[in-house]
């Protein structure tokens, strides 16, 4: 059982960290003026999808760290 626990504390921590990189990307990509952000051009209004996709990251792997 204490496996358990423990993979799903790391799982957290990494979708955790996952999301708020991709976040951070989102953001950056998205006061960027249209300029290329880590090679990839990505408008404004397509900087919303990655912010999504962090959010649920984020709220997902804080969640699987407080049950746990």
């Amino acid at each position: 059982m204490e496996n358990r626990t423990n993979f799903r504390r790391f799982f957290g921590a990494s979708l955790t960290i996952l999301g708020v990189v991709v976040i951070l990307f989102a953001l950056i990509a998205f006061l960027s003026n249209n300029k290329p952000v880590l090679g990839l051009s990505v408008s404004k209004g397509e900087s919303a999808a990655p912010f999504i996709v962090g959010m649920i990251f984020l709220i997902t792997g804080v969640n699987l760290v407080r049950e746990s």
